[in-house]
């Protein structure tokens, strides 16, 4: 297999980030701030600096968010009321499903429900867009807000405002320069496992999801989930690959698993006193932030519910694979959907022998 094949396509971005916001809410204040800053920390943004102004949106500027990796989306009281907004978030979203766009809502001094339900200050607007609009286009941004609302994001209501802005830059940075994992280039016969996984992780639902990788030893379990980890773990707050865990649990390594899973998501080195101490801390740190998590090489329960005693530990979003050789063991933890890693067909066979033959 082509090693271009198991990894994400490669993309010339123009823009890191793109901001999208209501220039008469936040254009001198929050947003100015956050844009000073990623600006600071040399990620290059775009900020649409002339005023909000005619019917339709320029075809300039939709391209900017078509060559945008990350956009962030500012929700605040009189978003809605910009046909402007609107038009942008329609195609910021639209880029989200069909380029893989990362998308990051920040709710600034509004309700999500609100934004999510089109209530309050939003139902306002889209009161004075009635009659106004095509209802095409109502529907088509009815919908945007919905599913933007619906992503894990930002809320900005207490507290300092310079708090909040670097847990943005943290989590853009962190997106943006991900640890990838080495992976072997000689791999054969697993386009299809590949294909299969990421369809069964559905990474556009906002639902909670483990997934087991089961099969014999060495047939490419580990391989495969390196691979998903290095292509999606852009896409969430915090990820960790966990690997070996059972030759790890049998060394005692219990509290280093635990800390690793603490540190690679929330950035910081967490020294534990006990396993009671890292379950807790896992649940109660975690429990609100959109992560991804990789359990390699398990074969008892209890390795399991040391690092993920249950799903709801985590945030919206969230997805967890685990990977062992004993089929029964994720029946037994519950996984939502699992897949079996077949052995290769007589032509990969031949095809891997060659490789490290000759």
């Amino acid at each position: 297999m082509a090693s271009s094949s198991s990894s994400t396509s490669i993309r010339n971005y123009t823009f890191q980030v793109f901001l999208s916001f209501r220039g008469e809410d936040t254009r001198y204040t929050f947003t100015d701030r956050l844009f000073e800053n990623l600006e600071r920390m040399g990620i290059n943004t775009f900020r649409d600096d002339q005023l909000e102004t005619g019917e339709e949106i320029k075809s300039e500027l939709l391209k900017t968010i078509e060559e945008s990796r990350i956009s962030i989306v500012v929700f605040s009281k009189t978003y809605a009321h910009s046909k402007w907004c609107l038009d942008e978030l329609a195609k910021i979203m639209q880029c989200r499903e069909e380029l893989d766009q990362i998308v990051l809502p920040v709710f600034y001094h509004v309700d999500p429900s609100d934004v999510r339900k089109q209530t309050g200050s939003f139902r306002e607007a889209f009161s004075i867009h009635v009659g106004n609009v095509a209802e095409k286009k109502m529907r088509r941004w009815r919908d945007s807000l919905t599913e933007a609302s619906n992503l894990s994001g930002f809320h900005v209501n207490d507290g300092y405002e310079s708090k909040h802005i670097e847990e943005i830059i943290n989590d853009i940075s962190k997106r943006l320069n991900p640890k990838l994992l080495h992976i072997d280039d000689n791999m054969v016969g697993l386009d299809f496992s590949l294909q299969k996984l990421i369809s069964l992780l559905s990474t556009h639902s906002n639902n909670i999801l483990v997934v087991g990788i089961y099969g014999i030893g060495g047939i490419g379990k580990t391989t495969i989930a390196k691979i998903v980890y290095n292509k999606i773990q852009s896409e969430y707050v915090g990820a960790s690959f966990l690997q070996d865990v059972r030759g790890r649990y049998k060394k005692g390594h219990q509290l280093q698993l635990q800390q690793q899973v603490l540190g690679d998501i929330v950035g910081k080195d967490i020294q534990l006193r006990d396993i009671n101490e890292g379950v807790n801390l896992i649940k109660g740190r975690l429990n609100s932030k959109k992560v991804f998590i990789v359990i390699d090489d398990v074969d008892q329960l209890e390795q399991i519910k040391l690092l993920v005693g249950s799903p709801k530990w985590f945030g919206l979003g969230s997805r967890v694979i685990i990977t062992t050789r004993d089929q029964h063991l994720l029946a037994e933890y519950g996984v939502d959907r699992s897949y079996e890693v077949k052995q290769l067909c007589h032509e990969e066979a031949l095809q891997l022998f060659s490789q490290h033959a000759f």
